[in-house]
Formats: structure tokens, sequence, C-alpha cells
């Protein structure tokens, strides 16, 4: 059992935590200098005290950051700790500057639609998401699966989607859904297997929804790519899918399909394609999401997405 993440760590001397908003791990704080202290940086330290996590989980991710570092914004490593019997893993980076992308994007759908100013800015915030996603997606792995320690070998993993919605049937079904939208949405999973076939595996950061994105308020800029604990090596369609999951505005949908074809390049697939392959490699997290016991807000609009799929058959459809 790994211990309990703490507030105050002596492996950050000097530094009070603070827990920051926008995260379901409760995981992630902001470190500010003491008034004691004279000078220093305010940080983001992620703690890595679930075990879901790997042993070797921080270096993982600081090694993921030195990877990526040069072709997105993210934060560089300040420090990486081992967890240990009495504390757990961590991981100390600097504090990027911008606001969490679902806040811009939250307020950008509010604003009034006069002289078609929302359009421009909504189109324009998607076209920086998009082509973070379609980065990743042009950058190739030798094969699918996950990484499994700090010099990023791959332990590979081949989910076939129909496997992967009957090794979740019970929490479904204990989530109140019946045999045969269990069986519904099986034969959807075998469909959407097919469509996915055949793909050249890439880098999947596969939390990249606006909330794990810093964005400059103004330009609409992408200022950081965060939170990179599921990255690992998989489908290019699934940080696309992840984008468009429950953010369906139609001026942001097609920025970011802007950015992400643009940075895919000639070869893939035309937008029609695009979507529907985002739709059906973002059913992978759909089910595991709508499965599990505890729930959020996420957890339940995926549960609400997941339902109205099985129940049309559609893979594409909404509640």
């Amino acid at each position: 059992m790994q211990p309990p993440t703490p507030r105050v760590d002596p492996r950050l001397p000097g530094h009070l935590l603070e827990p920051l908003t926008g995260g379901w791990s409760g995981e992630t704080f902001l470190a500010t200098p003491s008034p004691a202290a004279r000078g220093g940086d305010r940080l983001v330290v992620r703690f890595f005290a679930d075990a879901r996590h790997a042993p070797d989980a921080a270096r993982i991710q600081a090694a993921l950051l030195d990877r990526v570092r040069a072709v997105l914004p993210v934060p560089a490593v300040r420090e990486v700790h081992d967890g240990d019997s009495a504390l757990p893993g961590l991981l100390v980076t600097e504090l990027l500057p911008g606001e969490r992308g679902d806040l811009v994007l939250a307020r950008l759908v509010a604003e009034d639609r006069e002289g078609g100013r929302r359009a421009v800015a909504l189109r324009a915030l998607g076209t920086g998401l998009g082509r973070a996603a379609g980065t990743l997606a042009a950058t190739p792995m030798p094969r699918t699966g996950l990484f499994a320690g700090a010099d990023l070998r791959i332990d590979p993993f081949d989910l076939w989607l129909p496997d992967w919605v009957d090794a979740h049937a019970p929490g479904l079904v204990g989530g109140g859904w019946s045999d045969s939208e269990v069986a519904g949405l099986r034969k959807v999973a075998e469909r959407a297997a097919v469509d996915l076939e055949g793909a050249a595996p890439c880098l999947v950061h596969s939390d990249l929804n606006p909330k794990n994105v810093l964005v400059d308020p103004a330009t609409l800029q992408v200022t950081g790519v965060l939170d990179w604990e599921f990255a690992h090596a998989g489908h290019p369609a699934t940080d696309l899918g992840n984008l468009l999951r429950f953010d369906r505005e139609p001026p942001y949908v097609e920025g970011v399909l802007d950015g992400w074809s643009e940075a895919v390049g000639a070869g893939g697939p035309d937008r029609r394609r695009a979507v529907h392959l985002a739709r059906s490699a973002d059913l992978v997290a759909l089910v595991e999401l709508a499965a599990r016991a505890e729930t959020n807000p996420v957890v339940h609009q995926a549960r609400a997405h997941l339902s109205a799929i099985a129940r049309t058959g559609d893979v594409q459809a909404t509640p």
C-alpha cells in the first residue's frame, strides 16, 4: 500500500503545498516558497501515491517531458524523487504561464455571438489544441504498449476493443446497464476495432483534453501540455478523440481538425474519416470511465455518451 500524499514534504524544504484545482487525482500541488524563505520560484509538484502508479512513474514522466520538449511546450523538470516506504515518488516542474484550456473554452462558449468573434476565437483555440494532438500523432513509436521505465522502453500491449468491453462489462452492469446494452456496445466495439486496425503506432498523451492544456487567454496559443500520466504508444486518433469527446461546438471542432490535419500532414485521413476514427479510438477511454465504481463529472458524462452509443449503435451518438 502506498503512503499517503503529504502536504509538507521534507524533500521540498521551504515550500508550502496547496492542491491545484482541475484534476481528479488529488496528487498535483502548487509549491510556494514559505514566508520564512527568501526568494524561490513557485513550482508544480506531482505526487505518485496511488497504487496504480508504477514504482518509477515520476522518472517515466520526466523522461517523456524531455522527449517531447522539442516539439511541444511542456514544463521543465526541476527534481525527480523515487518513492519509498515512507514517501511517494514525486516530480517537480516549473510553473508555466497560461490559463487552463477548459476554462478558456467554457468562457468562449458562453460569450455573446455578436460579430462572429466567438466563432473565430473558438476555432483559433481548437487549432492550437488540434495541432498538439497532431504533433503527437506524427511522432512514430516502434510498437504499441506502455512505457515501462525511465528509458521509455515499451512493454507491448495489444488491446482488442471487444475484449476491452468484455473486461469492463461487470463494472457497467454494476452501474445499471442491462445485458442487452452491453451486447449493443460490444457490436459497436467490433466494428470500431476493424476500422482502427493497421494504423502505425505513435506517441499518445491519452488525457489530452483542454483541462490538461495551458493557453494564453489573449492569443489563445498553447503554452503548456501537462499531465502525461497515461501516455503510451498507441493509435494516432486517440488524442484527437479525447479533444472531441465532450466539446462539440462546431467552430471548435473545425479548429481542432484544422490543427490536427496540418500537423499530421497530407498522408492523414480526410476530416470525416478522422472524426470517425477519433470517436472509435475514444471508446477505450469511455468504456474505462463508465465502468468505474467512483463518480465525478467526467465519469457521469462518459456514462451518458457511452449509453447513447450502445443504444443507437452509432459511435458518433450523443446523449
